[in-house]
């Protein structure tokens, strides 16, 4: 018996994504691949998830085309590198939505709050697609993260993006 109900072919495109992204640990997942955390030992350090859970949602993720699953080592236990397909990429207004909503809406138990930062003119973007200063479309080749989870100033989003833009 399935967890939840599979909304994969309703009418509605909210619920067909919701069955994609709708997952709190699918985007989790993404933003640590958009932050270039793209291994299992990495994600289930940085997220502590329990390896079946992370399993599981690396799965679907592949499944659904939203990443690809790469191998970087065939030794005695495969492993691979969890890279952003164009339907991954396409999902960072999602995440940059989620963010703006949240710095509105729920309280934070730290002061520092994540901007990001449009790299085509250097200001920060109140918006999930859209500089509202250069007018510049926010994918992950002109966008930043200061996320406070980071110890760099800025996370290039474009290192991410690069993987994906490189193979085709």
């Amino acid at each position: 018996m399935p967890l939840r109900t599979s909304w994969s072919e309703d009418k509605c495109p909210i619920a067909r994504a919701a069955d994609v992204l709708g997952d709190p640990w699918s985007l989790l997942v993404l933003r640590e691949v958009f932050m270039g955390n793209n291994r299992f030992d990495g994600l289930k350090k940085e997220l502590r998830v329990a390896d079946n859970v992370l399993s599981e949602r690396l799965r679907r993720l592949v499944a659904a085309g939203v990443l690809t699953a790469e191998p970087y080592s065939t030794g005695k236990r495969p492993r691979n590198e969890y890279l952003l397909t164009a339907a991954g990429t396409d999902a960072l207004p999602v995440l940059h939505v989620f963010t703006v909503w949240a710095q509105r809406h729920t309280q934070s138990t730290g002061e520092t709050l994540m901007r990001i930062i449009c790299t085509t003119c250097g200001t920060e973007s109140a918006s999930g697609a859209w500089c509202q200063t250069c007018g510049a479309e926010l994918t992950a080749a002109t966008t930043a993260w200061d996320h406070p989870k980071s110890s760099e100033i800025l996370i290039e989003l474009a290192n991410a993006g690069a993987r994906l833009e490189s193979r085709h």
